[in-house]
């Protein structure tokens, strides 16, 4: 993996920290916003983590690929832009 380890790993260590708090919320029996306020906020520490490995695998292993004239890579990242906009 190309992308910085310590940012990814900053918004997954934060992301799992939350989930922790989420499941403590539904044991709790919280309220219903509340905890749906908390899953949005992971998923968005999840999307920016998401974000900053696709872009490193765009500016290198992509890049590379072309440079190759390898499509492997560029059908693969269609696919991840496929899922991204279901």
């Amino acid at each position: 993996m190309k992308a910085d380890h310590k940012v990814v790993e900053r918004y997954l260590k934060t992301a799992k920290g939350q989930i922790d708090g989420i499941l403590k919320m539904v044991e709790e029996d919280r309220y219903c916003i509340d905890i749906s306020n908390q899953i949005l906020s992971t998923n968005a520490l999840l999307r920016k983590a998401n974000k900053e490995i696709l872009a490193a695998h765009m500016r290198h292993c992509v890049k590379e690929a072309i440079e190759d004239n390898n499509n492997e890579k560029i059908e693969e990242m269609i696919k991840i832009i496929d899922g991204l906009l279901k």
